[in-house]
């Protein structure tokens, strides 16, 4: 395990993950709140085995979000460095787990630990503008920086920052 927060936990992506990862990333719902397109069962499989991989040989770190008692993908959250090398926070639900307020709890528990555990000095969060839910989150918590467009996705997106200083626990 990596970090656990009330009600979930973190953990590293296992291939036996599949048909949850599935879920998540061939639901159009889920993508095009990113936007990006969803994946068939093959390309799913694949990004799977590179996530894997990258968590071993990058800073990139995306891992397997979990409700405590049960070992079961509910999402997907992890670390990443945006464009100018800041530590940024990413999660993402499967659709049936929206509402439930995990969106929060496992952004409080990314913020608690970059700050706690990495040292970092700074935290951000990059987020599709139409992503409402998300926005409603991250504003929570983070500053907005700026909006800029993102070649990657070709959508605007909105970029929030949260310096450690301005970090209460317990929020």
């Amino acid at each position: 395990m990596i970090f656990e927060t009330d009600r979930l936990y973190v953990r590293p992506l296992e291939e036996k993950d599949e048909m949850f990862f599935f879920e998540l990333m061939g639901n159009p719902n889920v993508m095009n709140l990113i936007p990006q397109k969803s994946l068939n069962k093959e390309e799913s499989m694949l990004q799977l085995k590179e996530l894997i991989l990258l968590e071993k040989t990058s800073d990139t770190k995306i891992w397997c979000l979990c409700e405590k008692g049960n070992n079961d993908l509910i999402g997907i959250s992890g670390l990443l460095k945006n464009n100018e090398k800041q530590d940024e926070i990413a999660y993402r639900l499967i659709e049936r787990y929206w509402g439930n307020g995990y969106g929060t709890e496992i952004a409080k528990g990314l913020i608690d630990y970059c700050f706690n555990n990495l040292k970092s000095d700074l935290v951000s969060a990059d987020v599709f503008v139409e992503n409402t839910r998300s926005l409603k989150i991250l504003d929570k918590f983070f500053h907005v920086e700026k909006e800029f467009f993102n070649a990657e996705d070709n959508c605007m997106d909105r970029r929030y920052v949260l310096r450690k200083e301005d970090w209460h626990v317990g929020k």
